[in-house]
């Protein structure tokens, strides 16, 4: 039997895909299975978050049975040429380092808990020469202070990771050990990148930025690859066979960037996923980081690191969800687009989603959400209007953001994701950019990013070239000329600006 097939596993923050591409014709590859598998969130404080490995595992574990069930499952089982992984970035996991048994959950990329962490290390002027090595913020956002929080808190796992039984790593780290039988603890450079103990510059990890944050040694950290190559092969992997190799790991957001086939410098893509994320290739250059923009790395490969800018909004479909799950406002987030037609929002109603602070370019993770501007007549519609339009604003001040660090406006933003399917959010994204948004024939760009960097690993695929004529696209949203709705939507990002500070400043007690 032919192996045809590349297993693409994108572990996300609220559920696990598992997508079979069939490469039997490499240039012309399409999507032959897929099925997400939801798993639990656990929010055991304000401003807490987090997951339960064990069913992230089973997540994946169905997720890869439910796909694999169209194709006759041990036949598409047994198709496999490699595995790629995407995954959620920042969430830190602690696990052992023979059975790959859970210590605690894992701490979510999403979680504030560290945040009086990082305010201390800000008063401690640490914050410039963190910014310089790794490219980020000092923010819970990312996985170090995550990690300081654990071994300041939770003395079992710190005497675990002190005596070397226990490791860590990102999600990527864990799977792959899950995956290979405890025979490979490793990651690759992009997923590296956002824990804020690598640098950037050197591609390793920093002994600097591991005594800042506490870390008691390299050894507990995972071996750094590059994002296509050979990670370890499967072993004791559940229903998935013995010996399939891992060829390929990429973090979420930079896997979409290879799934919108984003390869020269300059071109970007918007992910619409639990947060909205905009990232821009700028090659070889890693462009100093500012107005509230970060550089992270896209990928390593053959020996070269590539980088991109990144501008995160923490929530973006989990709005909606929130609207749905907390205000029961509608039964389906895919009724959203058709109910937000019947509202009116802004520039009168705004919806800030900082429902886990502020995030780029704003940066303030005591923020919370807000709705502003209700009045007696306000309906369910308006909300959801509101909340759609917030999601797209928050978009807009990152590439304000890009636009004043690199000079130059956007040219075009492909676009993917959940969320990227909503109509109505990817016409107002278009009328506020005022630039063309490019949604693809296929959304699961993640997924696919993933799959096809497993091609390049296994040798399916020899260059990034290869990838470029995977990516079709399905609509193009062209921004509205009429000067009546320019005019409406400019009055409406000014009224943004100011519901954002009114934010900022309840946030201030």
């Amino acid at each position: 039997m032919s192996k045809d097939l590349i297993l693409s596993i994108d572990q996300g923050t609220t559920g696990s895909t598992a997508l079979f591409l069939d490469i039997s014709d490499p240039q012309h590859p399409f999507i032959a299975g897929k099925a997400t598998c939801d798993f639990p969130q656990h929010f055991p404080a304000p401003g807490w978050v987090e997951h339960d490995l064990n069913q992230i595992w089973d997540s994946v574990c169905q997720a890869i049975e439910k796909a694999a069930e169209p194709l006759g499952r041990k036949a598409a089982l047994a198709r496999i040429a490699g595995i790629g992984i995407s995954n959620q970035r920042e969430t830190i996991c602690v696990f052992d380092r023979q059975t790959s048994t859970p210590l605690c959950h894992a701490i979510v990329w999403q979680c504030r808990r560290s945040t009086t962490i990082c305010q201390d290390l800000k008063a401690k002027g640490l914050e410039s020469v963190i910014r310089q090595k790794t490219g980020l913020v000092l923010d819970p956002y990312f996985s170090a202070s995550k990690i300081s929080w654990l071994l300041q808190n939770r003395p079992e796992v710190a005497e675990a990771l002190k005596s070397g039984r226990a490791i860590l790593g990102t999600i990527d780290t864990w799977l792959t050990h899950k995956l290979t039988g405890a025979m490979s603890h490793v990651t690759e450079s992009s997923n590296a990148s956002r824990t804020m103990l690598y640098n950037i510059h050197t591609d390793s990890w920093d002994d600097e930025l591991l005594k800042i944050f506490g870390v008691p040694s390299k050894s507990c950290l995972p071996e750094i690859r590059e994002s296509a190559g050979t990670f370890g092969v499967t072993k004791g992997a559940g229903l998935l066979p013995d010996g399939i190799p891992i060829s390929g790991i990429v973090g979420d957001q930079q896997a979409a960037l290879a799934g919108q086939a984003c390869f020269k410098v300059g071109e970007a893509k918007c992910t619409f996923g639990t947060g909205a994320f905009l990232l821009l290739n700028t090659g070889s250059k890693a462009v100093v980081p500012g107005n509230g923009i970060l550089t992270t790395v896209a990928w390593k490969l053959n020996g070269k690191l590539t980088y991109a800018l990144e501008g995160s909004s923490f929530i973006a479909g989990a709005a909606v969800q929130f609207v749905r799950d907390q205000f029961n406002f509608l039964e389906f987030s895919r009724d959203s687009e058709e109910l937000a037609q019947k509202g009116a929002a802004a520039p009168e109603l705004y919806f800030v989603p900082a429902l886990a602070g502020l995030s780029a370019p704003w940066w303030e993770p005591t923020a919370r959400g807000a709705l502003l501007g209700m009045h007696r007549g306000t309906t369910k519609n308006d909300v959801i209007r509101a909340a759609l339009e917030g999601i797209a604003l928050q978009v807009a001040d990152l590439a304000t953001a890009m636009k004043t660090l690199l000079g130059e406006d956007l040219k075009i933003l492909r676009v993917d994701g959940g969320a990227s399917a909503n109509a109505f959010l990817m016409q107002f994204q278009a009328n506020l950019l005022n630039v063309a948004v490019d949604r693809p024939r296929d959304i699961e760009s993640t997924a696919v990013g993933a799959a096809l960097f497993a091609g390049l690993g296994i040798g399916t695929y020899k260059n990034l070239e290869d990838l470029v004529a995977s990516r079709t696209s399905d609509k193009i949203f062209t921004p509205t000329t009429q000067p009546e709705e320019r005019n409406r939507i400019q009055a409406i990002k000014q009224g943004w600006l100011r519901a954002v500070e009114a934010v900022k400043i309840f946030a201030k007690k």
